[in-house]
């Protein structure tokens, strides 16, 4: 079998990669100390989608589905059925949308802004698609309202915090040279 180098970059990717992965298990111990609050901020897509501006679509949409999955595992939260499924499914898409669109796109604010937005109407939408599927597996339903308050009703105060927060994270890191996505 052919031995194979990782090169400096490979190993950046990876590291970096991990430490959004660590992120998205650890940022909602900070919020969810009130179940809703936790919820509401959403706080491992921040790190899924983070991911994908810096490191690129592979390693955002590996980071995105990997999360939920792992956090379920290890402390139960999300419920893994259909909660952390479906929401792999969503992550996986906000990383490796936010990575593949930031690598195609001209780097601008403006695009920025795009590229988050996308993001996040794509996730949904296949979160949305995702729990119908799980819910017709289950013989449950997954009604029109309640993708409306999964996705965006309940999701406010999160969808505010990431439109304010990621574009401010993607430049600082940029500037600073962390950014491995394009390179």
């Amino acid at each position: 079998m052919p031995k194979t180098k990782m090169t400096s970059l490979q190993i950046r990717r990876l590291t970096y990669a991990a430490l959004f992965l660590a992120l998205a298990l650890v940022l909602p111990f900070l919020t969810g100390q009130i179940p809703e609050v936790g919820s509401a901020l959403c706080p491992m897509h921040i790190p899924a989608l983070l991911c994908g501006f810096m490191c690129g679509w592979p390693w955002g949409m590996a980071v995105g589905f990997i999360a939920p999955l792992l956090r379920s595992v290890l402390f139960g939260m999300p419920a893994m059925f259909p909660g952390a499924v479906a929401m792999a499914f969503e992550l996986a898409v906000y990383g490796g949308m936010a990575g593949f669109l930031r690598r195609k796109l001209p780097r601008t604010n403006g695009t920025t802004y795009a590229v988050l937005l996308i993001s996040m109407i794509a996730g949904r939408l296949v979160w949305g698609a995702v729990r119908v599927i799980l819910a017709g597996l289950s013989g449950s339903t997954f009604t029109w309202a309640l993708f409306l308050a999964g996705a965006i009703t309940n999701a406010i105060p999160g969808i505010i915090l990431q439109l304010v927060l990621i574009p401010i994270l993607v430049v600082a890191m940029e500037r600073a040279g962390f950014s491995l996505n394009g390179k």
